[in-house]
């Protein structure tokens, strides 16, 4: 009786205070209930000739929580992502923890020149924001949430926002740690989350050794992989986008300004990763563990662990808009280029670049955009050093932390978790959709190709050309919280693709492939705003 009388009773609070925030606009509550299904034969990489296809169901649901006063800003989401059927139907503690914080974060206005009680007036509009947040600028082509994810992108940092006579300016730092507990006497970073256990070169399972990150594939050397002065490295490791290796700290400092119908955004952003050598652990009767060791295995390690390697990036961006959708139609231009210096994750020195071309044209209903998009790589890279180019440099653009599903094809095969090539990437595109108010039609068309030739381990040219890619899309708002997404993928890949990946080194595993690879997928995206009130006609 006493519990169900509590629980009314903070029931009770509970709508009352949301009804009284609702009413101010002061409070916010939102959820997202999002499932997607897919079929996967060839997504990301092309699978054996014999293999078949696979299928799974995986969801995502969040609440986001909001709360806003004159001078402070307040956001919290909270999310689960698994895959139907990861758990049992009943787990234990040992399972591990699903629920996560998306986002945490704080924003306090420092000034306000159209608030009266704030007496600093220097700038138009001035804030911090704190905590774990999003960031998400311009396409999100190089910094966004990756929201097509089901866990999506965030970061834990400090934000500092401004706005001055049409100015945008943001300024960002973000310092990364494993662990407050005590003991801990240096910076050293063990920059990835880590399996607590992992197998060793000859399949046997055992604990995975304190500050390494074990590169073995399969239980042993993979074709992803080669042996080089006794340790592991990777031929074609993933982009930061693929998160193999996360930051250990950042500073970022992003620009804009629109001066009528065109808008410049400037970027730059440096990103700092741990020092770590190639190393191995173990014996030749129980396999070794080979991997990236972040932290001084003896005293007498002359490497330094604490110090960065700092890699620059940065450009401009450029958006201009002629005419408009009810005349002749819209054009909408768009052009960027980045440059990329200092070192990368591997302690080689980077002259790297990126540059994108578009222009869309929309009229009525009808959109179609032609662009291009160019992302250099190393040329002439042989399987043991392909970190570098011919320059002695790395070339190899990393385009950071983005939304790679958005540019490069639905299918995820470049600058993702499947790995990317060498050589870099060139892609052309053409895409048209069909817009009205509750549906969206697409059609994409990639064609893809290396940006620089590249060889494999034994002197062999790779040819560029890789392939094709078609991307189906339907999305429909069946009401005002939910819409049904529905997409069809086929990629028709060339010879080439295998070796450029990273999957072959040879013509006969390359002919093992299957080169055309197929995926749909079905998403149900649910919503709700739970203090909305649909609006009631007055009579």
């Amino acid at each position: 009786m006493k519990k169900n009388y509590i629980s009314k009773l903070a029931l009770g609070l509970l709508l009352g205070i949301s009804t009284q925030f609702s009413g101010n606009a002061q409070f916010t509550l939102q959820g997202q209930m999002r499932t997607r299904t897919e079929v996967r034969n060839g997504l990301g990489n092309l699978v054996p000739n014999d293999a078949k296809s696979a299928a799974f169901t995986s969801q995502r649901t969040r609440l986001n929580f909001g709360y806003k006063w004159d001078r402070v800003t307040f956001g919290a989401a909270i999310q689960d992502v698994r895959v139907w059927g990861q758990d049992a139907s009943s787990i234990s503690n040992a399972d591990g923890a699903k629920l996560m914080l998306h986002e945490g974060w704080a924003e306090v206005t420092l000034a306000n020149k159209a608030d009266t009680t704030i007496k600093f007036k220097a700038i138009d509009l001035l804030s911090i924001k704190i905590g774990r947040q999003e960031l998400i600028y311009d396409d999100v082509r190089l910094i966004g949430n990756l929201d097509w994810l089901q866990q999506a992108r965030r970061h834990d940092m400090v934000l500092l926002k401004g706005v001055h006579h049409g100015w945008q300016f943001d300024i960002g730092l973000a310092y990364n740690q494993n662990s407050d507990a005590f003991g801990i006497t240096n910076t050293s970073y063990v920059p990835a989350n880590l399996s607590p256990t992992t197998r060793t070169s000859t399949g046997v399972l055992v604990p995975t050794p304190a500050g390494i990150i074990p590169l073995t594939v399969g239980g042993g050397i993979g074709a992803n992989s080669v042996k080089t002065g006794g340790a592991l490295a990777w031929i074609n490791p993933p982009s930061t986008n693929g998160a193999s290796q996360d930051y250990k700290s950042f500073k970022s400092v992003y620009i804009s300004r629109k001066f009528n119908q065109t808008k410049f955004s400037g970027l730059f952003f440096q990103d700092d990763f741990s020092a770590y050598r190639l190393d191995s652990v173990g014996n030749a009767s129980t396999g070794y563990v080979y991997g990236r060791r972040f932290v001084a295995s003896s005293a007498a390690d002359a490497f330094d662990y604490n110090q960065s390697r700092s890699r620059t990036t940065y450009g401009l961006m450029i958006n201009h808009t002629i005419g408009n959708a009810s005349g002749f139609g819209k054009i909408a231009l768009q052009g960027a280029y980045y440059g990329q210096t200092g070192k990368d994750r591997e302690g080689n020195d980077m002259d790297a670049y990126h540059y994108t071309l578009a222009a869309t044209y929309q009229k009525s209903r009808w959109a179609f955009t032609l662009g291009y998009d160019v992302l250099s790589g190393n040329d002439g890279s042989s399987a043991t050093n392909n970190y570098k180019g011919s320059s002695g440099k790395n070339n190899r653009f990393d385009p950071l932390y983005g939304t790679p599903h958005k540019h490069w094809g639905y299918m995820d095969y470049f600058y993702v978790g499947t790995n990317s090539p060498a050589g870099g990437l060139n892609n052309g595109y053409f895409k048209a959709k069909y817009t009205t108010n509750v549906l969206t039609l697409g059609a994409d068309f990639h064609t893809f190709a290396l940006n620089k030739a590249t060889t494999r381990g034994d002197g062999t040219l790779v040819g560029k050309d890789l392939g094709n890619e078609i991307d189906f899309t339907l999305n429909y708002n069946m009401n005002k919280f939910t819409n049904l997404e529905l997409g069809y993928s086929v990629m028709m890949a060339t010879a080439n693709m295998p070796f450029a990946k990273g999957q072959a080194t040879t013509d006969v595993a390359a002919a093992n492939f299957n080169k055309t690879g197929t995926w749909f997928y079905a998403m149900i995206n649910i919503r709700p705003d739970f203090f909305y009130t649909k609006p009631v006609a007055i009579k």
